[in-house]
């Protein structure tokens, strides 16, 4: 392995003495591990959710969903039945208005007819 000189004579190649690789191996091993280690550990400082706090609050958010989602079919459900049963009253007062009717004109002929015979 070959590697290029800083020095004035950089341009010169000269191949490495087995110090150079021991310094090198030695520098690169301690401080690269002392100095790597807590930048790499203050990069990564998430606080993971516990599963307890998610789970409870999963089971709010879900509770709280459905409860709303009940909540209004309940109210589109009743809002239909009441406009039916509206429906049904308003026909049933509109025939019970019709036999009215058809009571009195009965009884003004029975009343024709009482007379007639008297």
């Amino acid at each position: 392995m070959r590697t290029l000189l800083t020095a004035p004579s950089r341009f010169l190649l000269r191949t490495p003495t087995p110090l150079h690789i021991a310094r090198a191996a030695f520098r690169t091993s301690a401080r690269s591990l002392t100095d790597t280690a807590p930048a790499a550990a203050a990069t990564v400082t998430k606080k993971p959710v516990g599963g307890f706090r998610g789970g409870v609050l999963g089971f709010l958010l879900g509770a709280t969903l459905t409860g709303s989602t009940l909540y209004y079919t309940v109210l589109a459900d009743y809002e239909a039945s009441n406009k039916m049963l509206m429906d049904d009253i308003y026909a049933l007062q509109s025939a019970v208005q019709r036999i009215e009717k058809y009571v009195q004109a009965l009884e003004t002929k029975v009343e024709g007819m009482g007379g007639k015979k008297k």
